[in-house]
């Protein structure tokens, strides 16, 4: 398997994994979006965040992403997290390998807490953040309406680097050190 960053052109490979999603309650979504839509989205998180992609034999299987969580300025040190796997490589632990170089590349970038925010139930899910040091900080209760019922949201947070007086900028992925990155996404 293979790491690399999503480009807008990813899109329709990427909607196909996301279209497994949504006809369930982990995305509030009630339609697919336009691969137009999709690849603008890509497009406006990469300018700052990581957006990876994973191939396997050319395929891609699952991706991750982090996006600001707020949109304040002071909210600029913190950053949501999403991931989403092609159904056929789900519970083998890729999760949380994506996750792992996916906050690896946040710290570098000096990103000091990282949010999952969860449709409850959602066992796996759930589990995962949990497992890898995440603290369940709340619950926001029947927060989204999608087939047929009301839905909580469970949020997750991590810290990631310590919090000191006068942070420097996030630093944008695009200019973090090459071979940092490199290592980072071949850590998969």
């Amino acid at each position: 398997m293979k790491l690399r960053f999503a480009v807008p052109e990813d899109a329709k490979a990427l909607l196909a994994i996301y279209a497994q999603y949504i006809g369930t309650n982990i995305t509030f979504e009630y339609s697919l979006p336009s691969e137009e839509e999709f690849a603008a989205r890509i497009r406006s998180f990469t300018g700052i965040y990581p957006y990876l992609v994973c191939e396997d034999g050319g395929r891609i299987v699952g991706y991750a992403y982090a996006h600001r969580l707020q949109e304040r300025a002071a909210y600029q040190w913190n950053a949501e997290l999403s991931i989403y796997l092609d159904s056929a490589v789900r519970a083998h632990g890729l999760g949380r390998r994506l996750y792992t170089v996916l906050m690896k590349l946040l710290r570098m970038q000096g990103v000091k807490t990282v949010y999952g925010i969860v449709t409850s139930p959602n066992e796996p899910s759930e589990r995962l953040h949990e497992s890898m040091g995440f603290a369940r900080i709340g619950v926001m209760h029947n927060t989204g309406y999608k087939n047929g019922a009301w839905h909580d949201v469970t949020y997750f947070e991590k810290a990631l680097a310590p919090y000191e007086n006068d942070p420097k900028p996030v630093t944008p992925i695009g200019t973090l050190p090459e071979d940092a990155v490199l290592e980072a996404l071949a850590s998969l």
